[in-house]
């Protein structure tokens, strides 16, 4: 009996996890943590177990941004589409087989990422391949809906008209949970278009919009950043769209971006802002890859600032310059720092901080030059009558 009552007594002067610290700052420095850590945090004690257990912590916490968590990429020697966690080890953050929409379709396509959601191209039946819907669906929390057919009005005769996109885009973003909006340029020939489709999940519906004669660049990316849609053009440029069609805007890439040939120009957003960079190969000069990085200051004038001058990519990659014959791509930014995501598409994936210039080494995996950020998003979404 003495004995339990010193267990009693050790058990009731257990240190609180972090001291004096008030409880409503704590609740608030914990809301701010990914939520994957605040579930690690739990193992640490049994004092921090009851901590993150809090109902209020825990709710605060999924409605909180997360932060960028890993790679969707496709690769037929590693079973198709997969995940890889940003630290490179442990089973996948998410099931890239996304099993909750299998049981209604055969066969599908990840389209694009954005905010934590996925664009999908499903069929029911891989045999049809005429007959598909595009859903939206969030992979941490398994809901999704399906968009109505890509449909709008014409203005002549006010029929209506359906198309088949070329390019569809998504726009999410976790600060405003209960909405999202695809993007359809609708081609003239190729990437050319005039006008893009827009569908709102507030109206359920699509509108189409006419914009002046516009190329998307080739295999570009877009970026969703501020309730807007970013569309690089084939004209240097950078296309800007409100979710409602009616505001719209365009601005030059970086003057000092050497656009030609090959050398792909992306763009991608952090700490709020607007990123672009490009690796140029200078056949000329020194035949090396060189990584340029610039962040977008003001919109009106369209000034760039330059935040990585001529970085030598094959050196991050432990390899002489001028002597290999690799094919490099940059992938991604991380959405919360200066750190950017490389891969030779054959051999590594790594990622770069352009403060420390530490270089970490994240996949030796092929079928990257494609991979999908994805950053986790649990805050709750008010889905349509006929989600899931």
């Amino acid at each position: 009996m003495k004995k339990k009552r010193q267990n009693a007594t050790k058990q009731n002067q257990e240190p609180h996890p972090v001291g004096s610290l008030p409880t409503d700052v704590l609740f608030g420095i914990l809301s701010l943590v990914p939520y994957k850590s605040l579930c690690r945090f739990k193992c640490v004690s049994k004092s921090w177990q009851a901590l993150c257990s809090e109902p209020d912590i825990r709710k605060r916490c999924k409605r909180s941004s997360q932060t960028l968590s890993g790679f969707f990429f496709y690769n037929d020697d590693h079973g198709g589409f997969n995940f890889l966690n940003l630290s490179g080890r442990g089973p996948p953050l998410v099931d890239p087989s996304l099993p909750f929409l299998r049981g209604s379709y055969d066969r599908l396509e990840v389209k694009h990422c954005c905010g934590g959601l996925l664009l999908c191209k499903c069929w029911a039946s891989r045999h049809e391949e005429d007959k598909y819907d595009y859903v939206v669906c969030n992979p941490m929390t398994w809901k999704w809906t399906v968009l109505p057919p890509l449909m709008v009005q014409h203005e002549e005769d006010g029929d209506l008209v359906s198309y088949e996109p070329m390019n569809i885009f998504l726009g999410f973003e976790a600060a405003r949970p209960s909405r999202f909006t695809v993007f359809a340029p609708l081609a003239i020939c190729d990437d050319e278009f005039s006008e893009i489709a827009i569908y709102s999940s507030k109206t359920r519906r699509w509108i189409a919009v006419q914009s002046d004669s516009t190329t998307l660049a080739a295999n570009s990316e877009c970026v969703f950043l501020n309730g807007t849609m970013h569309l690089p053009t084939d004209c240097a440029s950078v296309l800007t769209i409100d979710t409602k069609g009616e505001d719209w805007g365009e601005f030059y890439m970086p003057d000092r971006m050497p656009c030609s040939g090959s050398n792909k120009v992306s763009i991608g957003q952090s700490q709020g802002r607007l990123h672009a960079w490009q690796i140029y190969k200078d056949e000329e000069f020194d035949d090396d890859s060189h990584l340029y990085v610039w962040v977008l200051e003001d919109y009106a004038s369209g000034k760039w600032r330059e935040l990585g001058e001529g970085i030598t990519v094959s050196e991050l990659f432990g390899r002489e310059p001028g002597e290999d014959d690799f094919s490099y791509t940059g992938l991604a930014i991380h959405p919360d720092s200066n750190c950017i995501f490389l891969t030779d598409e054959e051999e590594m994936t790594l990622s770069y901080d352009m403060e420390s210039k530490k270089v970490n080494v994240i996949s030796s995996c092929q079928g990257f030059q494609n991979a999908l950020p994805y950053k986790p998003c649990f805050a709750k979404w008010k889905w349509s009558p006929d989600g899931h």
